[in-house]
Protein backbone atom coordinates (compact mmCIF):
# COMPACT_ATOMS: atom_id res chain seq x y z
CA UNK A 1 0.00 0.00 0.00
CA UNK A 2 2.74 2.56 0.97
CA UNK A 3 4.41 1.61 -2.55
CA UNK A 4 1.59 3.04 -4.52
CA UNK A 5 0.70 6.19 -2.25
CA UNK A 6 4.71 6.66 -2.99
CA UNK A 7 4.14 5.90 -6.75
CA UNK A 8 1.12 8.73 -6.39
CA UNK A 9 3.13 11.44 -5.55
CA UNK A 10 6.05 10.78 -8.38
CA UNK A 11 2.85 11.67 -10.70
CA UNK A 12 2.11 15.10 -12.01
CA UNK A 13 -0.53 16.40 -14.33
CA UNK A 14 -0.07 19.36 -16.54
CA UNK A 15 -2.49 21.14 -18.40
CA UNK A 16 -1.87 23.50 -21.07
CA UNK A 17 -4.37 25.86 -22.53
CA UNK A 18 -4.71 29.08 -24.97
CA UNK A 19 -7.28 31.20 -26.51
CA UNK A 20 -11.19 29.12 -25.96
CA UNK A 21 -9.35 27.34 -22.79
CA UNK A 22 -10.36 29.11 -20.06
CA UNK A 23 -13.78 27.50 -19.88
CA UNK A 24 -12.54 24.41 -19.87
CA UNK A 25 -9.78 24.38 -17.10
CA UNK A 26 -12.82 25.85 -15.26
CA UNK A 27 -15.09 23.11 -15.74
CA UNK A 28 -11.87 20.79 -14.95
CA UNK A 29 -10.96 22.05 -11.36
CA UNK A 30 -14.79 22.52 -11.01
CA UNK A 31 -15.23 18.52 -11.30
CA UNK A 32 -12.14 16.99 -9.92
CA UNK A 33 -12.55 14.75 -6.98
CA UNK A 34 -11.36 16.63 -4.04
CA UNK A 35 -9.31 13.32 -2.88
CA UNK A 36 -7.09 13.56 -5.80
CA UNK A 37 -3.30 12.99 -4.38
CA UNK A 38 -1.56 14.41 -7.71
CA UNK A 39 -0.39 17.69 -8.02
CA UNK A 40 -1.79 19.50 -11.47
CA UNK A 41 -0.05 22.24 -13.14
CA UNK A 42 -1.82 24.58 -15.39
CA UNK A 43 0.31 26.59 -17.79
CA UNK A 44 -2.61 29.18 -19.66
CA UNK A 45 -1.34 32.11 -22.27
CA UNK A 46 -2.32 35.17 -20.78
CA UNK A 47 -1.52 38.98 -20.59
CA UNK A 48 1.79 40.00 -18.94
CA UNK A 49 -0.49 42.37 -17.06
CA UNK A 50 -2.83 40.04 -15.59
CA UNK A 51 -3.54 40.31 -11.75
CA UNK A 52 -4.04 37.44 -9.76
CA UNK A 53 -7.53 37.43 -9.63
CA UNK A 54 -7.21 34.45 -12.30
CA UNK A 55 -6.12 31.93 -9.23
CA UNK A 56 -8.50 33.38 -6.64
CA UNK A 57 -11.57 32.83 -9.68
CA UNK A 58 -10.20 29.48 -9.81
CA UNK A 59 -9.66 28.72 -5.97
CA UNK A 60 -13.31 29.44 -6.27
CA UNK A 61 -14.32 26.65 -7.89
CA UNK A 62 -12.52 24.26 -7.32
CA UNK A 63 -12.75 21.53 -4.90
CA UNK A 64 -8.66 21.62 -4.30
CA UNK A 65 -6.52 24.29 -3.28
CA UNK A 66 -5.30 26.55 -5.77
CA UNK A 67 -1.93 28.65 -5.85
CA UNK A 68 0.05 30.52 -8.42
CA UNK A 69 3.37 28.81 -8.52
CA UNK A 70 6.13 30.98 -7.13
CA UNK A 71 9.50 30.26 -7.43
CA UNK A 72 11.28 27.28 -5.35
CA UNK A 73 8.15 26.58 -4.18
CA UNK A 74 7.65 22.77 -3.49
CA UNK A 75 5.25 20.62 -5.65
CA UNK A 76 2.98 19.47 -3.08
CA UNK A 77 0.21 16.04 -4.55
CA UNK A 78 -3.39 17.68 -4.02
CA UNK A 79 -2.53 20.99 -5.25
CA UNK A 80 -3.24 23.20 -8.19
CA UNK A 81 -0.50 25.43 -9.33
CA UNK A 82 -1.60 28.47 -11.81
CA UNK A 83 1.24 29.72 -13.81
CA UNK A 84 2.08 33.13 -13.03
CA UNK A 85 2.03 35.45 -16.18
CA UNK A 86 4.71 36.57 -17.90
CA UNK A 87 7.20 34.02 -16.51
CA UNK A 88 8.28 30.27 -18.11
CA UNK A 89 7.31 28.11 -15.25
CA UNK A 90 10.18 25.41 -15.21
CA UNK A 91 9.47 21.80 -12.96
CA UNK A 92 13.17 21.01 -11.36
CA UNK A 93 14.25 17.51 -10.75
CA UNK A 94 13.79 18.30 -7.26
CA UNK A 95 9.98 18.77 -7.46
CA UNK A 96 10.46 22.36 -6.86
CA UNK A 97 9.42 25.39 -9.45
CA UNK A 98 11.52 27.93 -11.08
CA UNK A 99 10.58 31.10 -12.46
CA UNK A 100 11.77 32.17 -15.90
CA UNK A 101 11.53 35.40 -17.65
CA UNK A 102 13.43 34.68 -20.94
CA UNK A 103 12.31 35.08 -24.64
CA UNK A 104 9.10 34.16 -25.39
CA UNK A 105 8.30 30.77 -27.15
CA UNK A 106 5.51 30.41 -29.53
CA UNK A 107 4.68 33.97 -28.58
CA UNK A 108 4.09 33.00 -25.26
CA UNK A 109 5.34 33.89 -21.78
CA UNK A 110 4.41 31.35 -20.12
CA UNK A 111 5.09 28.90 -22.77
CA UNK A 112 3.37 25.44 -22.11
CA UNK A 113 6.46 23.35 -24.29
CA UNK A 114 8.79 24.85 -21.42
CA UNK A 115 6.28 23.50 -18.62
CA UNK A 116 5.97 20.38 -20.33
CA UNK A 117 9.42 19.65 -21.03
CA UNK A 118 10.90 20.38 -17.75
CA UNK A 119 8.00 18.25 -15.95
CA UNK A 120 8.76 15.20 -18.19
CA UNK A 121 12.64 15.76 -17.12
CA UNK A 122 11.44 15.51 -13.23
CA UNK A 123 8.89 13.08 -13.50
CA UNK A 124 9.59 11.16 -16.31
CA UNK A 125 6.64 8.42 -17.09
CA UNK A 126 5.15 9.70 -14.33
CA UNK A 127 3.84 13.02 -16.31
CA UNK A 128 0.71 13.57 -17.74
CA UNK A 129 0.34 15.92 -20.19
CA UNK A 130 -3.21 17.36 -21.44
CA UNK A 131 -3.36 20.17 -24.26
CA UNK A 132 -6.66 21.99 -24.64
CA UNK A 133 -7.80 24.65 -26.65
CA UNK A 134 -5.60 27.48 -28.47
CA UNK A 135 -4.43 29.14 -31.85
CA UNK A 136 -0.93 28.21 -32.09
CA UNK A 137 1.56 25.05 -31.90
CA UNK A 138 2.44 25.65 -28.26
CA UNK A 139 2.79 22.28 -26.37
CA UNK A 140 2.70 20.04 -29.58
CA UNK A 141 6.76 19.50 -28.90
CA UNK A 142 6.38 19.29 -24.94
CA UNK A 143 3.79 16.59 -25.44
CA UNK A 144 6.39 14.96 -27.77
CA UNK A 145 8.56 15.22 -25.03
CA UNK A 146 6.21 14.12 -22.18
CA UNK A 147 5.61 10.84 -24.71
CA UNK A 148 9.17 10.49 -25.07
CA UNK A 149 10.12 9.94 -21.31
CA UNK A 150 7.12 7.72 -20.77
CA UNK A 151 4.60 9.93 -19.70
CA UNK A 152 0.99 9.86 -20.89
CA UNK A 153 -0.12 12.42 -23.60
CA UNK A 154 -3.78 13.39 -24.13
CA UNK A 155 -5.57 15.61 -26.12
CA UNK A 156 -9.07 17.97 -25.60
CA UNK A 157 -10.95 16.80 -28.92
CA UNK A 158 -10.44 19.49 -31.15
CA UNK A 159 -14.20 18.72 -32.53
CA UNK A 160 -15.25 20.27 -28.61
CA UNK A 161 -12.66 23.18 -28.66
CA UNK A 162 -13.73 26.84 -29.23
CA UNK A 163 -10.08 27.23 -31.11
CA UNK A 164 -9.02 23.43 -32.24
CA UNK A 165 -5.62 24.48 -33.66
CA UNK A 166 -3.52 23.27 -30.56
CA UNK A 167 -5.12 19.90 -30.17
CA UNK A 168 -5.45 19.22 -33.57
CA UNK A 169 -1.66 19.64 -34.49
CA UNK A 170 -1.11 17.32 -31.61
CA UNK A 171 -3.26 14.89 -33.15
CA UNK A 172 -1.23 15.67 -36.60
CA UNK A 173 1.89 15.36 -35.56
CA UNK A 174 1.68 12.54 -32.49
CA UNK A 175 0.68 9.41 -31.85
CA UNK A 176 -2.04 10.96 -29.12
CA UNK A 177 -2.82 8.26 -26.92
CA UNK A 178 -6.16 9.67 -25.29
CA UNK A 179 -8.19 12.30 -27.25
CA UNK A 180 -11.29 13.12 -24.64
CA UNK A 181 -14.47 15.52 -24.37
CA UNK A 182 -14.34 17.89 -22.13
CA UNK A 183 -17.29 15.62 -20.01
CA UNK A 184 -14.11 13.36 -19.81
CA UNK A 185 -10.86 14.85 -18.84
CA UNK A 186 -11.56 15.22 -15.33
CA UNK A 187 -12.78 11.67 -14.59
CA UNK A 188 -9.51 10.61 -16.40
CA UNK A 189 -7.43 13.06 -14.02
CA UNK A 190 -9.21 11.18 -11.08
CA UNK A 191 -8.61 8.17 -12.98
CA UNK A 192 -4.73 8.55 -12.17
Amino acid sequence: MAKDSLRDEEKLVVIGGSAGSLPVIMFILQHLKPTLRIPVVVVLHRKSDSDSSLSTLMAHRAKLVVKEADDKDPIIPGMIYLAPPDYHLLVERDKHFSLDDSEKINYSRPSIDVTFESAAEAYGKGTVGILLSGANADGVDGLQVIQEHGGIIAVQDPSSAQVPYMPQAAVNQLKVERILGIQDIPGFIDSL
